[in-house]
């Protein structure tokens, strides 16, 4: 499992372990007002990087655990962007596992 160093700084957050497009979908899901312009493969890839356990559970369910918490999120079809309702789903996910710009 990755670590994962993350450092506040004036700028914002500083995350280690990231690259810069995980670092922008990360500000990108905390963004207000929701954004609907987030694909799923960016999330995914954000959600690996954190050391998330990723695995396909039936059809489009994608099975997310984290930290200790556990979601179960639905991988849009046939858009690739990701619905706003599914954004916050996925801010309170990372939120209950410790994942937030705020706390780290």
């Amino acid at each position: 499992m990755q670590t994962l160093v993350v450092q506040a700084t004036a700028r914002g957050v500083m995350t280690e372990g990231l690259n810069s497009k995980q670092r922008r979908t990360l500000e990108a899901i905390y963004t207000n007002p929701v954004r609907a312009d987030i694909t799923w493969t960016d999330i995914e890839s954000l959600l690996r990087a954190l050391g998330a356990n990723v695995s396909q559970g039936r059809g489009s369910r994608v099975r997310v655990f984290l930290n200790g918490e556990k979601s179960v999120f639905h991988e849009p079809h046939p858009q690739k962007e990701v619905c706003k309702a599914a954004v916050k789903s996925v801010r309170d996910f990372l939120e209950n596992a410790g994942v937030t710009p705020g706390s780290l």
